[in-house]
C-alpha cells in the first residue's frame, strides 16, 4: 500500500478493524525499545535492518517512529484493538515530552552568552565568578590600562613656559596665571574617558560583598566582553579596557 489508511499495527478486514500479527508486534517492539533508552536514530537503524515496511517501498525513518509512540489509538481508544496499555502510552509520552522542552536559560545564562559568544556552562559562571571576587577583594587591581604618550604632550610644553615665567624677576602674574589656567585646561582634554570607568570600576568593586552566586548587574555593569580559550580558560575584559585574568592587561 502507497498511502497507509490504517494506523501501523492495524488492517480491515470483512469491514472490522483487526491486529496486523507482524506489524503488531514491531508496535509493541518500538515502544519497549525506547524505553530502554533506544534513540530515535538506533530505532530507526533496527527497523530498516527488518523486512517489514512502514510504508511499502519507503525506507523507516524518525517521523515514522515518532507517529507510533504518540498514536493514542494503540492502547484500544476509538474501537482499535489494543496493543500496549494505557500506562505504557503514559510512560513514552512523559519521556518525549521531557526530551522535547526547551530548556530554559537563566538570565545569568543569556548574559554570559550574549558577552562571550558561546554557551553559557557551568564552568564559565565559575570562573566569571571567581575574577569578578577577586577584584570585590582588591579593587586595587582595577587600573588604568597605559597608553603611549608622545614626548611633549600640550600640558607638558605649557608648563615649561609657566616654570620660565616662574623663574623671571619681578613675575608677571597675569602671564602665570594665564598660564595655570590653560594647564588646567589642557589637563581636562587629556583625561582619558577611561580613567573615569576605572574610578567607578573601584567604587564599584570596593562596595560590593562576595558572591556566592555570580551577580547579573555587577557583572553587566562592570564587564564588556569575556574571552574564551580553547584550553577551557576565559579573561574578562571590564569596561574600562583592562583585562583581568590570564592574559597581559591591555
Amino acid at each position: 500500500m502507497g498511502i497507509r489508511k490504517q494506523p501501523f499495527g492495524y488492517q480491515v478486514k470483512m469491514g472490522e478493524i483487526v491486529l496486523h500479527a507482524q506489524e503488531a508486534k514491531l508496535v509493541e517492539y518500538i515502544f519497549q525499545q525506547y524505553l530502554s533508552g533506544a534513540s530515535f536514530n538506533i530505532l530507526v537503524a533496527q527497523l530498516r535492518e527488518q523486512p517489514i515496511p512502514y510504508d511499502e517501498g519507503k525506507l523507516w525513518n524518525k517521523n515514522m517512529v515518532a507517529r507510533i509512540l504518540e498514536d493514542r489509538r494503540y492502547t484500544g481508544e476509538s474501537d482499535y484493538p489494543a496493543i500496549i496499555d494505557q500506562k505504557t502510552l503514559s510512560r513514552v509520552l512523559e519521556k518525549r515530552s521531557a526530551k522535547q522542552a526547551p530548556t530554559q536559560k537563566t538570565e545569568t545564562q543569556k548574559l554570559l552568552r550574549r558577552l562571550s559568544g558561546h554557551t553559557a556552562t557551568e564552568q564559565m559562571e565559575q570562573q566569571v565568578r571567581n575574577l569578578l571576587n577577586g577584584l570585590i577583594a582588591s579593587p586595587e587591581h582595577i587600573t588604568l590600562p597605559t597608553p603611549e604618550h608622545l614626548p611633549y604632550t600640550p600640558e607638558q610644553m605649557l608648563q615649561k613656559e609657566l616654570d620660565a615665567v616662574m623663574e623671571q624677576q619681578p613675575i608677571d602674574e597675569d602671564a602665570a596665571q594665564n598660564l595655570i589656567l590653560a594647564i588646567a585646561a589642557a589637563q581636562y582634554s587629556a583625561i582619558d574617558p577611561n580613567q573615569y570607568e576605572t574610578i567607578r570600576l573601584r567604587r564599584l568593586f570596593s562596595r560590593h560583598e562576595l558572591m556566592a552566586e555570580l551577580d547579573d548587574e555587577l557583572m553587566q555593569s562592570s564587564v564588556s566582553a569575556i574571552l574564551c580559550y580553547k584550553d577551557g580558560t576565559i579573561d574578562i575584559r571590564l569596561k574600562n579596557h583592562q583585562i583581568i585574568g590570564r592574559s597581559e592587561t591591555v
